[in-house]
């Protein structure tokens, strides 16, 4: 009942000790009852509805998952590793199954939104390993944009990070989120993506985290994130 507004922890005890809730239409008198959101919950016949609480996590996913709740191909997703997880998940956004790195999972569907609309324009990084050696020219031809899917993809920033005749690591940012974007730019300039990992999404990154392993935000980070 706290969690929904209607009354302090304290006032809410008072309540249920009094026989003003009722749930599913039995009036309780013990503390500590434990309810779901299936159950039907009334206050002095009023009926009041549990706001699940909101969680936030950030998973180092690795190659060979598919970031869907489900495949019907029977494949690894991420949400294999969050069954038992107190609320129920969902991806913000996707990495392609041979893409590994940086992703959001949540409940809060106001949020996932706001990071996915294009209209915020929120930065996602990437370390990307492309085959031969990119050119200056085709550096900045990523950077100022190119045509995939028939139309130009907004400006992004691109750093060289090591290159050699046989592969160039970029480091890209994009504030996209086009189908398969950084593989189709790569295309665009005559290469092909041979490694793939998001390592920033706006203010997160991975910093030391481990593939396969993940941690719920912090509260300054979920601020971080909403203040986009």
């Amino acid at each position: 009942m706290a969690l929904c507004g209607v009354a302090s922890r304290r006032d809410s005890e008072k309540l249920i000790l009094t026989g003003a809730v009722q749930v599913n239409g039995q009036t309780i008198r013990t503390l500590g009852t434990k309810v779901s959101s299936d159950d039907v919950i009334t206050l002095k016949g009023e009926r009041i509805s549990l706001e699940e609480e909101k969680r936030y996590v950030l998973y180092y996913k690795p190659m060979g998952e598919v970031t869907t709740v489900s495949d019907p191909k029977g494949r690894d997703t991420v949400m294999d590793h969050f069954i038992d997880y107190p609320v129920r998940l969902y991806p913000v956004g996707r990495l392609d199954y041979d893409s590994e790195g940086l992703l959001i999972l949540t409940n809060d569907g106001d949020l996932t939104q706001r990071l996915t609309h294009p209209s915020h324009e929120v930065s996602k990084t990437y370390i990307v390993r492309l085959s031969m050696e990119v050119t200056p020219k085709e550096v900045a031809m990523l950077a100022g944009g190119v045509y995939i899917d028939g139309r130009k993809t907004a400006p992004a920033k691109v750093r060289v990070l090591r290159k050699d005749a046989f592969s160039t690591d970029l480091l890209i940012s994009i504030h996209e989120g086009r189908n398969r974007q950084i593989r189709k730019m790569a295309e665009a300039v005559g290469h092909s993506v041979v490694r793939l990992k998001r390592v920033g999404y706006g203010p997160l990154s991975l910093k030391n985290m481990v593939r396969g392993t993940w941690r719920e935000l912090t509260e300054e980070e979920v601020q971080a994130l909403k203040n986009l």
